[in-house]
This record gives C-alpha cells, structure tokens and sequence, in this order.
C-alpha cells in the first residue's frame, strides 16, 4: 500500500522559504509576502502579431527621445536614474541607400487611429469596404503612386521606417493617401513591375547591453491601472517610502503602466519580486523577446 503524500506547506511557508533563497531581510520580507498576496487585474503584455500598421507594435522608438516629464514618482533623482537607463533601451540609426525596391515596402505607419488588423497590403485592400483606387495599367500605376508620392517619377527619396520588434516589414513614413501607396505596391509586385527610388532608412533596434542594464538595476514591471488606487498596494509603495519610478506608455486605454523599482534597494527588490509573485508581467523578459 502506498503512503499517504504529506500536504503540502502553507502558502506563508513557501513564501517565507522563497525569500529567504531570495536574501531579503526581516523587513523586506513582510514587504514581499505582502505584495506576492495582492490581488490586482495584472494582465499579460501583448503579443506582436503579423500587421501592415506601425503602430500596432509596442511603441518602443519612443524610448529614444523619452521626455524627462514621461516618468512620474515622488523622488526627483529617482525618475532621473530610471530615464537615463530607459534611453539606452532603444538605439536609431538612418542611412540612405541610392536605391531602394519599392516592392519590399510591406508596412504603412498611417495616422493615430486603430485600423483592422492586416497582415498584407492585399489582405488590407480586399477588406476594404469601397475601394477608391483601382489600378488596371501602367499609366493607373502612375496615377496612383503619384499621390503619395507626388515626385516619384523626378526619382525623389522615400522615406522608410524599420524595427526590432517589426521584424524584417519596412514601413512606408507617409500618413496620406495610404490605399493608392498600398495598391501601387501591390500593382507592382503582382505584375513584376521594377519600381525604384533613393531611400531614406531609419532603423530602430533593442539594444543589448541597453536591456542588460536595465535588467541589472530595476524591476520594470506591468501594474493595472486599477493598482494606483488600490490601498493595499499604495499603502505597500508609499508607507515605506519605497522609490519608484511610473512610466504611461501603451497607447491603448486601459493598458498596463510600467514600475521601475531599483534593484538596489532591498525593499524596492522585495516589493519587485512579490508584484512578480502575484502575476506582474516582467516588462525587461518582453522586450528581451522581441530583441
């Protein structure tokens, strides 16, 4: 007969056995337990999908030129910190190129408004509900990809967008007339039409020693909107003077704010690993995905 297995150890045991493999003291570690029990709506950050749009990915070329007052918190030299490591996540390049295939273009940057998800230009111009473009000939072609571009056949220089987190897509940095650029590059792929231009290129990309550092001295977690008025959570950050840092980001309404929680403050450590505990997504671990 087998024997019986034993229960297993109350939630505060583990909890306490967690932070001690953690190192973290007497004070730090009533922080710990506290946070790892919260009950807070965490939500998970996003999955990058295949889509045409810019700005359906995170809007990580922010990161480049993030505004000092972009981080919020009670302690000045405690958001300066966080910025100057925030800055280096992110590095920009641009180079020009004397000639460019207008055929590999397969993204638009388009305007601040939400558009349905497409992952081509043909799958966004089949969805649309009337079509105001419709190219049939080389003289349409011209037609067409002279409204967004309206020096094309003078040769002048496109400009592109690049990213990390895009993948390989190359997105076109015009807002206007979006359909006639997408359908000119459509025209041309389906009939194998050689379209060239001097192109203008900025490259955005995850910067590794940047993540790493960012990684060694801060906690960068996503905290619910709802966590701001939360008293158990707010009476953890505040009662014990803990610094932190707060960072608006996502453009979504209702989407997660990020903590940055330096690391090399014991209970700013403690508080960290509890919010993970509880469901905190860790923001560095996305970005390092998308690296």
């Amino acid at each position: 007969m087998s024997q019986m297995q034993p229960p297993p150890p109350p939630l505060s045991a583990r909890l306490a056995a967690f932070a001690q493999r953690l190192g973290l003291g007497k004070a730090p570690r009533r922080i710990f337990e506290r946070a790892s029990q919260l009950r807070l709506p965490f939500q998970q950050l996003p999955k990058t999908e295949a889509s045409i749009w810019w700005q359906a990915g995170p809007p990580l070329q922010r990161l480049v030129e993030l505004p000092r007052g972009a981080l919020s918190g009670p302690v000045q030299e405690d958001k300066a910190e966080a910025h100057a490591v925030l800055i280096g996540v992110v590095k920009r390049s641009e180079q020009r190129l004397s000639s460019f295939d207008l055929r590999q273009v397969d993204g638009l940057c388009g305007n601040d408004h939400e558009p349905p998800p497409s992952p081509s230009f043909e799958d966004y111009l089949a969805g649309l509900h009337s079509r105001k473009v419709r190219i049939i000939s080389y003289k349409d072609f011209i037609k067409a990809i002279s409204l967004p571009l309206p020096r094309f056949l003078a040769g002048a220089p496109i400009s592109l967008y690049r990213a990390d987190w895009h993948g390989k897509r190359v997105f076109w940095s015009g807002d206007q007339h979006v359909e006639a650029f997408a359908a000119s590059i459509a025209y041309a792929r389906l009939r194998e039409l050689e379209a060239t231009l001097p192109a203008e290129v900025t490259d955005y990309r995850l910067d590794v020693a940047g993540l790493e550092r960012l990684d060694d001295r801060y906690h960068m977690l996503a905290m619910p909107v709802q966590a701001w008025s939360d008293p158990a959570f707010m009476g953890l950050l505040l009662d014990g003077g803990i610094p932190y840092s707060r960072l608006t980001f996502l453009r979504n309404s209702g989407a997660p704010e990020f903590i940055l929680l330096p690391k090399k403050h014991a209970d700013a450590t403690a508080l960290g690993e509890g919010l993970r505990l509880a469901g905190a997504a860790d923001v560095v671990t996305y970005l390092q995905t998308l690296a």
